[in-house]
């Protein structure tokens, strides 16, 4: 603090200081007599404002700009995860009837999948996987399930995010049907089971990073969204008996 107020006091004397020595230099100038200013220098004052203008009205639609592409940039990126299969994201599986009777399963590779499930520290619903793991053939189908319970005496809605470990398999990992990005409510002490329909591809087997790799884990983590008007339960997350 003190150091801080010696810098302030010594900045104002350096500024009165300058503000002296300018002052007698400028005394040493010839005035200028008063002259009346022409209609040509009013327009040039005119033009270089509306430069002005432009020039700021230009830096505040770039700083709007670069603003709604920050906020634009998260559900991009899942996107870009979700169909690349890269930083951990599964690929989303499109026309999937026609892809997975064309393809062959593998028999002589067996994978692990681990389930993992983890609330963040505001989400107060119980969450977890209905199974540790499965042991699936890559290019035959799997169905996993999770469940999900509201404790508390007033509806709260979630939304999930997920990601596959280790990060290069999510490539190769294709959900036909989850519960992930979409909000979900449940309604006091209110139960239900929320299944994940997957299938790994064959080439999985022909990667050389993971020739080597016969575990993976999904993991999903589930946090509290923003309050709203109630939405339906999905169709696909029928109640737990």
């Amino acid at each position: 603090m003190l150091r801080t107020v010696f810098s302030i006091r010594s900045t104002v004397k350096l500024s009165n200081l300058w503000c002296k020595v300018c002052h007698k230099q400028m005394a040493n100038f010839p005035r200028v007599p008063n002259v009346r200013h022409s209609s040509s220098s009013s327009n040039v004052h005119s033009k270089f404002s509306r430069n002005h203008t432009s020039v700021v009205m230009y830096i505040a639609a770039m700083g709007i700009s670069m603003l709604g592409t920050a906020y634009a940039g998260v559900p991009l990126y899942r996107m870009f995860c979700a169909t690349t299969g890269l930083g951990g994201q599964t690929t989303a599986a499109h026309d999937t009837t026609g892809k997975i009777a064309e393809m062959g399963v593998v028999t002589d590779r067996v994978l692990t999948v681990r389930f993992n499930a983890d609330v963040a520290s505001s989400m107060q619903w119980n969450f977890r996987p209905q199974q540790p793991e499965i042991r699936v053939l890559p290019g035959e189908t799997a169905l996993a399930f999770y469940t999900a319970k509201n404790p508390t005496d007033k509806p709260i809605i979630g939304i999930s995010t997920y990601t596959v470990i280790p990060y290069n398999a999510g490539q190769y990992f294709n959900k036909i049907q989850c519960f992930c990005f979409e909000e979900q409510i449940l309604n006091p002490h209110e139960e239900v089971d929320m299944p994940v329909f997957f299938y790994i591809d064959p080439e999985y087997t022909t990667d050389a990073q993971l020739v080597k790799i016969d575990e993976i884990m999904l993991s999903y983590t589930f946090f509290e969204a923003k309050e709203g008007m109630s939405l339906p339960l999905p169709g696909f997350a029928q109640k737990a008996h």
